[in-house]
């Protein structure tokens, strides 16, 4: 399974992108407009902010904005051990550390133009037959949308002493429509092929990687398919490392229709019961 790097640049960007999101579910840009400088303000302060005690004045609220400890980190659909990670959701709308910049909402507004433009791309490449299916243009999905939802992640170094089996993040798909995620500030993706080997997701610093999410691949009807991925444990030198991650997830609104099975809303509230988050 080999996932090649597009050039956002190139004359035929979309359809190389578009092409490689339909195999095997992630697609990976160079060049992107995204700055970097803006990113790699964001991944110090909020390293900083993850390293006080600051982080526990914003615990997480019932509208899940907020700050998310290691005690309470997501567990992965099928697994029994948290992943080694604490995060904070950001939304424009929700509470927001003082401690750190308005970077990561500036951030926010860029990811979100950017992705706009990669529905478009996707919606330009979808076959004819699948496209007359979707209930509006996929780029209209997000429009005005609440819940589109950028996490901060830290996952911390590693000691040792984490529970035998526990991982950075165990294999699971993303619900949302598309997740655009600047590359972390260590390696450790890996994506599940239709070989059923786990395939290393290239992730150069500079580089976005774009992968496509559960509600997508509803609206598509698998056409565009949301893939298994995982972070894995660094080994070595590596092992002592925080890593820092920023995934915007692009979430429809919740009246948006998906399928003729599903809205948005819907699909979510399912999701939200299968994982037990709501009864």
């Amino acid at each position: 399974m080999l996932i090649q790097p597009v050039d956002y640049r190139d004359p035929d960007a979309a359809e190389k992108f578009t092409e490689s999101l339909h195999n095997t579910g992630f697609g990976v840009l160079t060049n992107h407009p995204l700055s970097q400088t803006l990113l790699n303000t964001i991944y110090q302060e909020w390293y900083d902010f993850f390293q006080t005690d600051a982080k526990n004045k914003y615990p997480f609220t019932e509208k899940m904005d907020g700050y998310f400890s290691p005690k309470i980190s997501e567990t992965a659909k099928g697994y029994a051990k948290r992943d080694l990670k604490e995060f904070y959701h950001v939304y424009p709308w929700g509470q927001y550390p003082s401690e750190v910049s308005k970077a990561a909402l500036e951030y926010y507004e860029h990811g979100n133009k950017l992705a706009t433009e990669l529905l478009q791309w996707v919606e330009d490449h979808t076959p004819a037959d699948i496209k007359a299916k979707y209930s509006m243009p996929l780029s209209d999905m997000i429009t005005d949308s609440d819940l589109t939802l950028l996490r901060v992640l830290h996952y911390p170094p590693l000691t040792g002493d984490e529970e035998p089996d526990a991982v950075r993040a165990a294999a699971h798909g993303d619900i949302n429509l598309l997740t655009v995620l600047p590359a972390a500030t260590q390696a450790g993706l890996q994506v599940l092929g239709k070989d059923n080997a786990w395939h290393d997701v290239p992730c150069d610093f500079g580089m976005l990687i774009v992968n496509i999410g559960d509600m997508l691949d509803e609206a598509s009807q698998g056409y565009y398919p949301s893939t298994i991925h995982r972070v894995l444990n660094p080994t070595g030198e590596e092992a002592k490392k925080s890593r820092i991650s920023l995934p915007l997830f692009l979430h429809p609104r919740p009246d948006v229709v998906l399928s003729e099975r599903h809205t948005s809303g819907s699909y979510l509230q399912e999701r939200l019961r299968e994982l037990g988050v709501k009864k």
